[in-house]
């Protein structure tokens, strides 16, 4: 994992991306996600380009399962948009890089 996709446990989901003042997009993935493995590269590209516009985490859903079923995910990979601590968009499945740019562009700063 890239270190500009922050880790992100249900120990620190509250502290890390409800309080983020820039919006926060979280991946709920798991380790034998073959999908998720795949946005990998994906997530960290973004990263790397919207870095100050916008922070990006993975939370592990096998050892983290609280925070995924609080927030009705169900399958992996599932992308949520917080922004002002609050989801505002949800993307369910794998996406390239221009898709998900495109997804996310009417909630960019």
């Amino acid at each position: 994992m890239s270190e500009l996709v922050e880790q992100v446990t249900d120990e620190t989901f509250d502290a890390i991306v409800e309080r983020s003042q820039l919006p926060y997009l979280i991946e709920f993935a798991s380790p034998s996600c073959t999908p998720c493995t795949q946005l990998e590269p994906v997530l960290a590209d973004i990263a790397r380009d919207l870095k100050g516009r916008l922070r990006i985490g993975r939370l592990d859903i096998s050892s983290s399962p609280d925070t995924p079923e609080r927030l009705g995910v169900r399958s992996t990979p599932t992308m949520l948009l917080f922004k002002a601590g609050q989801p505002v968009r949800r993307l369910v499945g794998t996406k390239n890089k221009r898709n998900l740019l495109e997804a996310l562009s009417d909630h960019m700063p």
